[in-house]
């Protein structure tokens, strides 16, 4: 399909598509965090990793593999991280162990930082400039739409038949956006100014982007720790039924 023929409405709609993709899947071992206690017979704290190192993952995957990758075509990246998010969610699906769900889990988080990043700038670069702003809200529109109906599903998936089905879930949103992303991303996106890792330690010196910085961890750190063993508290904590957990 040729460049010129593809709207940026679909390309804006492929995005969001595997942007609903990737953030089910940051936040869909949540939802079945005490069925992978009990299927790999691990501590809560230790299964509590696949969401602190799945974190670890985006925050390392997001400014390192972004400049690692910084010429290649746009598209052929987005094929590639899409590709990269059904390989880390098979991996955990099929996980005979704990460590290899681990594995599963960066593989993803990986896909995930440079996503955000690579996403950001193809939903800027298919529209005319003054209506970039918008078509970039358009493309995070399916993070926000995940939150609300992909997390939920996933966890309902995962609580009504097992823990694997969850991924598998995710393993189906992730082949539907990398298709989108083949058929709806035009071939001939321009490249990004050449950037370096002195460029990182430029913006880091600057004093109010740092307090932005800390503002945000603050606030999503205040958040998180009860959010990511919500399941446990519900389930064991105050016997809410599985069915209703994934509601809640």
């Amino acid at each position: 399909m040729e460049s010129k023929k593809i709207s940026p409405a679909w390309t804006l709609m492929a995005l969001a598509i595997s942007a609903f993709a990737i953030v089910s899947t940051e936040f869909i071992s949540v939802g079945i965090m005490p069925l992978i206690v009990e299927s790999f017979g691990v501590s809560l704290s230790t299964a509590g990793l696949t969401v602190s190192l799945y974190a670890l993952g985006v925050t390392i995957g997001a400014p390192v593999l972004t400049l690692l990758t910084n010429r290649l075509n746009r598209k052929t990246l987005l094929v590639y991280i899409m590709l990269g998010f059904v390989i880390g969610n098979i991996l955990a699906a099929s996980a005979p162990n704990f460590t290899i769900l681990l594995v599963g889990r960066i593989v993803t988080a990986l896909s995930h930082g440079i996503f955000m990043a690579v996403s950001s700038v193809i939903a800027a670069d298919v529209v005319e400039p003054n209506k970039r702003a918008s078509a970039i809200s358009i493309m995070f529109t399916g993070l926000t739409v995940a939150t609300v109906t992909g997390v939920p599903l996933g966890t309902f998936i995962g609580q009504t038949f097992f823990w694997r089905g969850s991924f598998i879930f995710l393993i189906v949103l992730g082949l539907i956006g990398l298709i989108s992303s083949i058929l709806l991303v035009p071939n001939n996106l321009p490249l990004p100014l050449h950037t370096d890792y002195k460029g990182i330690w430029r913006i880091l010196k600057l004093p109010q982007l740092l307090l932005i910085i800390i503002i945000t961890a603050l606030g999503y750190g205040a958040t998180y720790p009860a959010y990511t063993y919500i399941s446990e508290i519900l389930h064991n904590n105050m016997s809410w039924s599985s069915s209703a957990m994934s509601l809640f």
